[in-house]
């Protein structure tokens, strides 16, 4: 089938994580699993921004560098940098030093304490622009992947972002980003995560 790998272990994947074995468990781990901790949702958000322009490789192997470069993506923490973080930040080669990225992610951090402030969580702001089933495709393989790097409701929550102060989140950033939290499920047909994920997704209780 179409973009499907066949691992050793005898199961279909995802072509995308190359054999791999740290991207083949992002794949299999992590990767559309719902999530609702503020804290990994505000993480996946602002890595897919500073991942835009590069490949996801680049930055799940930089991941733990962000991590401790952003406070653990506690955005409380993160909103109050200030010169000296950000320069900090720039002459760090753990990550990726892009100022305007940096400067963007601090940025999305005061926006993102609004949000929660407002909402109650990020999770409960982001869920409630989950996609009903019938805005889902009835089949999931590699064409319908490639051919819907955005969809609309990652236009409205891009354009719902922007309004509200969120930089670096474009559509495509956006539905990278509702890809990886689960919001949707992108496994392609053939992939075993596929069952895997519509089951947890089933039984998970949305914020």
């Amino acid at each position: 089938m179409a973009g499907i790998i066949t691992g050793e272990d005898g199961k279909g994947r995802c072509f995308w994580h190359g054999g791999l074995e740290d991207y083949r468990r992002y794949h299999d781990e992590e990767w559309g699993r719902p999530v609702t901790d503020d804290f990994r949702l505000f993480e996946k958000i602002c890595l897919e921004g500073f991942q835009s322009g590069l490949s996801w490789l680049t930055i799940l192997r930089k991941r733990e560098n962000f991590r401790a470069a952003f406070a653990g993506f506690d955005f409380h923490k993160v909103a109050v940098f200030g010169e000296e973080d950000i320069e900090r930040l720039v002459a760090d080669a753990g990550i990726i030093r892009h100022r305007g990225k940096i400067v963007s992610t601090i940025n999305n951090a005061r926006r993102a304490i609004e949000l929660k402030d407002e909402f109650g969580s990020l999770a409960k702001f982001f869920w409630s622009f989950e996609p009903g089933p019938d805005m889902r495709p009835k089949v999931m393989d590699l064409d319908t992947l490639r051919a819907n790097p955005t969809t609309p409701v990652s236009v409205t929550l891009s354009k719902t972002l922007k309004k509200r102060g969120w930089t670096f989140v474009g559509p495509t950033t956006v539905y990278a980003f509702m890809q990886a939290m689960g919001m949707v499920n992108d496994h392609l047909d053939g992939c075993f995560c596929q069952s895997e994920v519509e089951d947890m997704r089933l039984k998970f209780r949305r914020p």
